[in-house]
């Protein structure tokens, strides 16, 4: 009897199992019901790219600065006028705002970018953190460069300030400023007499400057100076964090209105485009989640007055559509105030869709808290933590980890929903498109407009949608 003592070599797999067409065996052709979807849509993709990719792109009018780019003899008539686009730019993304001025705007969104960049690309880059404190460093010094140069030193200088400060105080500030032995009576005095001293200060000097901008910067000084006290021995990323929901919307408010430190005044009316779109959408998300949060926990109070007027604003608010939001705080709110009261239009569609949005989100935050174990309240209740301790470091991570997608869910209708202040007469990207077409040199190119807008709500949704795909991931809400 023969016994083979060698083992055979292992045979390669099936040319139906890897590969290219392992994969497609798998995901397209695994049946012959999925064979059959799959021909069919391909039939249907066949059938509908190349009319589209031809008139969008291979056939399409790009060069130019009138209409007759588009038409005979120098242009293409079956093909999309990007020119319009092209020339209209400026006014799709800035609206009527005043064209000296624009450059408040980007600076600002800069701003925006060097404070909140480095806290979103912090858990993008996959470097030692050495390494990625010093990448996340040259943002915002990439963007003080350009403030600069492009802007003046004085905004530039004041660009740097800002966004230099968080690393700064975070190294700085390596140990608490007041020290353990203070009696607590002096140290409350220290913490509210230094904020005081710096906005009398400021204030005192800035009168001299330019009165209108001394309130705004000693309230911005006074906001810093706590802010040191508070946060001493904190990390560079607790500085970043509270500079960009403290000062940032005071430097913001400043640039963008004006009427202090020199800058002439811009009126909110004459704000629009997708700067405007941005703008409602960035404070509806900044305020519609800690409100939603506050009223998730209203609702699952203990106390019944609490608990009922959360519910009664809660249904109430999700019982309407918010055209119907938006019609009330522009027509009706303005007959509630005093004789003499004026609120401006933009701040009372922000009031409307900031609170909108936060009834919707207290339901999504309230799905979360369902969701927590009771022993986790058992387990906080043993630790002898106090309600909102046991909420802030065990209840709440856990639950808006769970809700991430519904989350995210709100945030993008929150987005594409700003279209609706176009009802009010805000001209956000949507009414600009409209006033654009209107002008009679460029009749008749509706469809380039409007796929030049869904591109651009569909890219800002991707990517909210993909960052949020990533947060999941990284906190593996799976688990």
């Amino acid at each position: 009897m023969y016994v083979k003592t060698t083992r055979h070599p292992d045979l390669p797999p099936p040319l139906s199992e890897v590969g290219v067409l392992g994969w497609l065996h798998k995901n397209l052709f695994s049946s012959w019901l999925n064979s059959l979807m799959t021909l069919a849509a391909a039939g249907l993709l066949l059938a509908a790219l190349p009319p589209i990719l031809n008139w969008g792109l291979f056939s399409a009018n790009w060069i130019g600065q009138t209409k007759d780019a588009c038409l005979p003899p120098q242009g293409n008539p079956d093909g999309a006028c990007w020119v319009f686009i092209r020339v209209r730019f400026d006014l799709l993304m800035y609206g009527f705002y005043p064209l000296a001025e624009r450059w408040r705007v980007v600076l600002t969104f800069l701003l925006l970018v060097g404070l909140g960049g480095p806290l979103i690309l912090s858990t993008l880059l996959p470097f030692r953190e050495r390494i990625k404190q010093s990448l996340l460093l040259l943002l915002p010094l990439a963007v003080a460069a350009y403030s600069l140069v492009f802007h003046g030193i004085l905004p530039g200088l004041a660009a740097l300030g800002l966004l230099l400060v968080p690393e700064l105080l975070g190294r700085a500030f390596k140990r608490k400023l007041l020290p353990p032995t203070m009696p607590p009576w002096l140290r409350q005095a220290v913490l509210i007499g230094v904020p005081i001293l710096v906005w009398f200060v400021v204030s005192r000097s800035m009168q001299s400057l330019d009165p209108g901008a001394a309130g705004p910067m000693a309230l911005a000084a006074g906001s810093l100076a706590f802010l040191i006290f508070a946060l001493s021995g904190r990390s560079v990323t607790s500085w970043r964090f509270a500079l960009l929901f403290t000062l940032y919307p005071c430097a913001a408010y400043l640039l963008l209105l004006g009427g202090g430190l020199g800058l002439p005044l811009v009126e909110t009316d004459r704000w629009g485009g997708m700067f405007l779109t941005l703008v409602i959408a960035g404070i509806g998300i900044a305020v519609s989640l800690p409100v939603g949060i506050l009223l998730a926990l209203g609702r699952r109070s203990r106390m019944p007055v609490i608990k009922a007027l959360c519910v009664s604003f809660i249904e109430f608010v999700r019982g309407v559509p918010l055209i119907s939001v938006l019609f009330m705080v522009s027509v009706m709110l303005p007959l509630t105030l005093p004789q003499g009261v004026h609120f401006d239009k933009l701040l009372r569609a922000l009031i409307g869709v900031s609170l909108f949005y936060a009834a919707y989100m207290a339901e999504v935050v309230r799905g979360g808290l369902q969701a927590i174990p009771k022993g986790q309240y058992e387990a906080a209740e043993a630790l002898g933590l106090r309600y909102w301790k046991s909420m802030r470091l065990i209840i709440l991570p856990q639950a808006l980890r769970l809700v991430i997608p519904g989350i995210t869910n709100t945030f993008l209708g929150l987005l594409k929903d700003t279209t609706l202040v176009a009802v009010i007469n805000l001209m956000d990207i949507l009414g600009i498109l409209k006033s654009a077409l209107a002008d009679s040199n460029w009749l008749g190119y509706t469809k380039e407009a409007y796929v030049f807008a869904g591109l651009a709500f569909w890219l800002l949704c991707f990517a909210l949608s993909r960052y949020s795909m990533h947060l999941e991931r990284r906190l593996k809400t799976d688990r």
